[in-house]
């Protein structure tokens, strides 16, 4: 295992613990101090068997399953399996929010809710938007204060939300926990102000059912056309109490259920599952919950949007539930983040752009010593797997941005190519693959991260605060370049003033309230 030698000053040090915001899916990391080896560990490719490496593009660089006559075949032009990283798209933000909720409350985050590639992802990003379906490709990077070692952005983009008219109609079956559990304050009465609005704001060709979950799950309401039956949808929710044990299990399984039994052909048909996720009674285990759901997810291509709700917030059973039902997870600690996700996000993010979307990252052996993929732990796919569209990638859809970022070590005087990006997706209709790229030159690296582009400067941020937080009981981080929290807390303060940024501002907060909380370690 190699870490990376900023040392933290002794004030900043213990406090690295770990966290857990808007439609997405991924899983955690592992339980414990340990689970660190698998992810500081550099990526050494695949499996030694013979991958199908990125790019293998037509023109324009999109590719639509066919070669060009005398187009290169892409082992010419793409690094071997050593040099080549892959995996599926995530948009979840959850464990990011969820870390701001426990920070507010005085209290450090469990490292393995710590998920940096959903701290990445929590901030819009300026990348160029394509003008139809599909994704953009931006490859960036800038240098750290460690030799030869810099971070290297891929940015993936989709075209932006059309306006609320123009997009299919919804067909929505909210699964609502009522267990005692959603008693607390922030809980089920968030949650039935939230989908209160919401019902005011759809539109009438919109469809709403209700699903509650305790000991028990029911339909309180059945699939209903929001035209001219607002009110039956508004009693409904108001009617909703909490009671008894949580079968999560039962829940998702009506309400998978309710959705098919509503089903609308060239509608978007989604379950919301809203719930604190604190599974006691019945199967409590992703993967059975979802084997019973498993045909009705396939044949209809119904997909689960997690909302997780509570202090005590069961995030890695939500997050699996989300990942591996082709949808994903926010977390809402207030007003505020529900106001944005049920009433803007939800209406207007409902339709998917991309089914089963895949990167993979070809970097150059001349140039590229080693390299690191931050997060997507539980979404890494084989390289070999790319093109092989029976495995499974992530669902995105319109106005949503990607980032991933690697630690990347060149070699000594590099010059030329470094990194070629590929993403990979099926059109949500037709299931027809495309794929698009982007590369970067070393020429194309920033003296410095904190000099760099806005959106690379942030994104730099969020991973180095993750990475604090994962880095827990360690006296060193894993990405180079990393300041001790005191500094990044000032780094990120002089950033949320400079861009004026909300968001930005925010995480500053964050990163300020996980350095008051950090305590001294032990002089060896």
């Amino acid at each position: 295992m190699k870490w990376h030698g900023t040392r933290r000053s002794a004030g900043a040090l213990l406090a690295l613990a770990a966290a857990s915001c808007l439609l997405a899916g991924g899983c955690g990391a592992g339980s414990d101090g340990n689970s660190r080896t698998s992810d500081a560990s550099y990526d050494r490719g695949g499996d030694g068997s013979a991958p199908l490496p990125a790019p293998d593009r037509g023109s324009g660089g999109r590719y639509d399953g066919e070669r060009d006559e005398g187009e290169q075949d892409s082992r010419e032009v793409a690094p071997g399996p050593d040099h080549l990283s892959t995996f599926a798209l995530d948009v979840d933000t959850a464990s990011y929010g969820y870390a701001r909720r426990t920070l507010a409350e005085g209290r450090l985050p469990d490292p393995s809710a710590v998920r940096p590639e959903e701290f990445v992802n929590s901030f819009r990003q300026d990348y160029e938007r394509p003008g139809g379906d599909g994704f953009t490709v931006t490859v960036d990077g800038a240098r750290t204060g460690e030799e030869d070692w810099s971070l290297v952005r891929v940015g993936l983009a989709t075209r932006a939300a059309e306006p609320d008219g123009e997009r299919p109609p919804a067909a929505l079956t909210f699964v609502v926990d009522v267990s005692g559990s959603m008693a607390e304050p922030g809980r089920l009465d968030l949650a039935q102000d939230s989908l209160a609005t919401m019902t005011d704001r759809l539109r009438d060709d919109d469809s709403v059912a209700i699903v509650t979950f305790s000991d028990e799950a029911e339909t309180v309401l059945p699939m209903t056309r929001l035209d001219g039956d607002r009110d039956e949808v508004h009693d409904a929710i108001d009617s909703l109490e909490p009671t008894d044990s949580t079968n999560l299990g039962a829940g998702v399984e009506t309400g998978y259920e309710t959705a098919v039994e509503g089903l609308r052909e060239g509608a978007t048909n989604r379950v919301v599952l809203v719930s604190d996720a604190l599974a006691n009674t019945g199967d409590t285990d992703a993967d059975a919950i979802l084997e019973r759901i498993a045909e009705s997810r396939r044949e209809h291509g119904i997909t689960l949007f997690g909302v997780g709700v509570g202090s005590d917030y069961g995030d890695a059973l939500m997050e699996r539930l989300a990942d591996e039902g082709d949808g994903h997870t926010v977390y809402v600690s207030g007003e505020e983040d529900a106001r944005e996700v049920f009433c803007e996000q939800l209406p207007r993010n409902i339709e998917l752009t991309a089914r089963d979307a895949k990167a993979q990252v070809a970097f150059d052996p001349e140039t590229v010593a080693e390299f690191r993929l931050v997060g997507y732990d539980n979404r890494r796919v084989a390289d070999e797997d790319f093109r092989d569209d029976r495995v499974d990638g992530g669902e995105v859809g319109p106005g949503h941005t990607v980032t991933a970022l690697y630690a990347v070590r060149t070699r000594p005087g590099a010059e030329g190519h470094l990194a070629t990006a590929t993403v990979r997706w099926l059109d949500p209709d037709s299931r027809i693959p495309h794929e698009e790229t982007g590369d970067l030159e070393a020429d194309g690296l920033v003296d410095s991260v904190w000099s760099a582009r806005r959106g690379l400067t942030v994104t730099a941020t969020a991973a180095y605060f993750a990475d604090a937080l994962r880095a827990y009981g360690h006296r060193r981080s894993a990405l180079p370049g990393a300041p001790g929290l005191g500094e990044l807390s000032e780094r990120a303060g002089d950033l949320a003033d400079r861009t004026e940024d909300e968001d930005v501002r925010e995480l500053a907060e964050a990163i300020r309230a996980a350095n008051r909380l950090d305590r001294p370690l032990p002089i060896d």
